[in-house]
């Protein structure tokens, strides 16, 4: 009880607690100490099953998370973990590269355990026993080679509550067992799945709920697109386009445009690409990016009246699709805005992206798969919602929980993938103006991907173009956007832009060159 109280109490402060083993050894203590006190066997096998179902749950969430990943399921998963610095082992990596059949064995094997321990309930606990010896010579395992010593006792420790509560009942060591808490669970489990579900279907009309003041416009793939818009009554204000990037929100831009609300009479369209937010996807033929191109481009002839000056706006993948778009409506488009931008050949020369690219499917489809088996009432609110303006934070939330959004972002990364990996040579000339913004800790990490924004910039470069490359200091992908002080720089930048823009084409355009820009991205990205 000492050990199980102290932790609980020196948690908030002390890095232990964190690990797996460390949270199996207080539980365990706590319920052991706890049915030692007691004096009612009822009290006491009530104990005994919650640490027995912690158990069971220990090792059926563990096997099945691992089923979702792609490495597990073809058995590659033993070697790339053994390879790794921090879990890894030279010997066993080296066995698992000269024998991969077994390693694969190996690893199912581990899969299967996992996946099957509440099989040791079966059959009155006849499997009960050479479950656990698996399960125990997995943990010793991992303690030799992957160096998780803490593993073996923290679970061992449980193993003789499943022994006690897996017995048949006519066992003469469990005569009398009380197993009213195995129904009582049942009960709270069936009741929680029921709550789980009505959160989901609450979440869902509020992820799908449109704009109070939005509009909708159907395009050329029958896909209808939800935009919120604010328009001045000056005709000739032009008019920002914002495109999010993948598995986004509308109410990411929510700093920015606040700040171009505030400071000027510019007009604002932000919209939900097909499959976010209240945005549907009708189109019956497979996705590929040209799809949303398309969509954006009929956004911008059916909701901005001719002779308006378009701006369009795009964060990552939607700084992508902006481009695409600006090449196909040519004049109708005077700038482009890049925030963080994607760029088709990141995948073949970024190494970084290389690798996330590897791991962001798997990643994508754990999380699709938790949230619709109502796992989303588990979620807690990332840093990133609470840093968004108070009034679209529930919105933004209530659409990150929602499976909807991860199942689009699913189809968006399939094709993304496809797209980018089948593209060479250079990108072609947009001639329209341009303001690229990279955050600082994206260039930090990966330099080439700062190679490649200035790319974006270059292929806007012209006689009479302002062509502005920038690092946004103390900025990451996600905090340009969600952070207050980071967005309002960015929506400042995006003002002066603008302005510089229509003060230089109201004055008859005056002329500068590649060298003139490129002498003002040199500056900008000291």
């Amino acid at each position: 009880m000492f050990l199980g109280l102290s932790n609980a109490a020196l948690y908030p402060r002390h890095r232990y607690g964190t690990d797996g083993s460390d949270q199996v050894s207080s539980f365990v203590q706590t319920a052991a100490g706890l049915a030692r006190l007691s004096r009612q066997p009822a009290v006491q096998d009530a104990l005994l099953w919650y640490v027995a179902l912690q158990a069971n749950l220990s090792y059926l969430v563990s096997g099945w998370v691992k089923l979702l990943g792609e490495p597990w399921r073809d058995g590659s998963a033993l070697n790339g973990i053994m390879r790794t610095r921090t879990y890894g082992h030279r010997g066993l990596w080296n066995l698992t590269n000269r024998y991969p059949v077994p390693a694969r064995y190996l690893a199912h094997g581990v899969l299967a355990l996992e996946c099957l321990f509440p099989v040791a309930y079966a059959r009155g606990g006849a499997l009960a026993k050479p479950i656990m010896a698996s399960a125990a010579a997995f943990h010793v395992a991992n303690g030799y080679f992957m160096g998780l010593g803490r593993f073996i006792t923290a679970f061992e420790a449980m193993h003789p509550m499943v022994a006690y509560t897996s017995a048949p009942k006519d066992h003469p060591a469990v005569a009398g067992r009380d197993d009213r808490m195995l129904t009582a669970t049942a009960s709270m489990a069936a009741i929680g799945v029921t709550i789980a579900g009505f959160l989901a279907a609450m979440r869902r009309m509020r992820a799908t709920d449109p704009w109070p003041h939005g509009k909708v416009l159907t395009t050329r793939h029958g896909n209808e697109l939800h935009y919120n818009e604010r328009l001045s009554e000056d005709e000739t204000a032009p008019v920002l386009v914002f495109g999010t990037g993948m598995i986004s929100t509308a109410e990411h831009f929510g700093w920015i445009t606040d700040k171009l609300v505030e400071e000027s009479d510019y007009g604002i369209i932000s919209y939900s690409r097909a499959g976010y937010g209240p945005s549907q996807r009708r189109c019956a033929a497979p996705y590929t990016l040209q799809e949303s191109v398309d969509d954006l481009i009929d956004l911008v002839e059916g909701a901005v009246a001719k002779g308006r000056d378009v701006y369009l706006v795009g964060h990552s993948l939607g700084g992508e699709i902006g481009r695409r778009a600006a090449l196909e409506l040519g004049d109708r488009v005077r700038g482009v805005i890049y925030l963080d931008s994607s760029h088709p050949d990141e995948l073949s020369r970024s190494k970084q992206q290389q690798e996330s690219a590897d791991r962001l499917k798997d990643g994508l489809n754990m999380f699709t798969r938790s949230l619709r088996a109502g796992l989303g009432a588990t979620l807690v609110r990332p840093k990133w919602v609470h840093d968004l303006p108070t009034e679209v934070r529930s919105r933004a939330f209530a659409q990150y929980a929602d499976s909807r959004l991860w199942r689009t972002g699913m189809r968006e990364w399939d094709a993304t993938e496809a797209d980018f990996r089948r593209f060479s040579g250079d990108l072609p000339e947009i001639g329209a103006h341009a303001l690229v913004l990279s955050a600082q800790r994206t260039v930090d990490r990966d330099p080439e991907q700062l190679l490649m924004h200035n790319e974006l910039g270059a292929a806007h470069r012209g006689e009479g173009r302002v062509v502005h490359n920038s690092v946004l200091e103390g900025a990451d992908h996600e905090t340009l956007l969600t952070d207050a002080r980071l967005g309002g720089e960015v929506g400042r930048r995006i003002l002066d832009f603008v302005r510089e823009v229509e003060a230089r084409d109201g004055d008859g355009g005056g002329t500068e060159g590649t060298g003139g820009s490129q002498g003002n991205q040199s500056k900008e990205a000291r």
